[in-house]
């Protein structure tokens, strides 16, 4: 199968949510576009960058790069097969869209994501 992927997300685990958000902010030079509680996300020129608060449901302990893919079932297949771990299996998180990660043979994270 030849696709082209693209990391276009990437969620950074943050301590002290207001303040990263400050920081980014500055950083971006755009204001968040999603700002709740739980996440803030910020688009910028194509790149997605989130910030989870270190209790958030993904359990973050760096930052994870999501990478776009257009079927994710078959991707985690493809990666469990060549020797990769399903860390969290594909679930819906909103608006149809599906995330996972997996976790290569030396303990990365790395996310999917699949847009419908």
């Amino acid at each position: 199968m030849t696709t082209t992927l693209g990391i276009r997300t990437v969620l950074h685990p943050v301590t002290d949510l207001a303040a990263a958000k400050a920081v980014y902010t500055a950083l971006l030079g755009v204001a968040p576009q999603t700002d709740s509680p739980y996440y803030v996300g910020f688009d910028a020129e194509g790149q997605h960058i989130g910030l989870v608060p270190d209790n958030g449901k993904q359990q973050l302990t760096n930052p994870v790069s999501y990478w776009h893919v257009p079927d994710i079932e078959a991707k985690i297949a493809e990666m469990t097969a060549a020797g990769a771990t399903v860390r969290e299996a594909a679930n819906e998180v909103g608006g149809g869209r599906l995330v996972a990660t997996v976790v290569d043979t030396d303990g990365n994270v790395l996310g999917l994501i699949q847009d419908r």
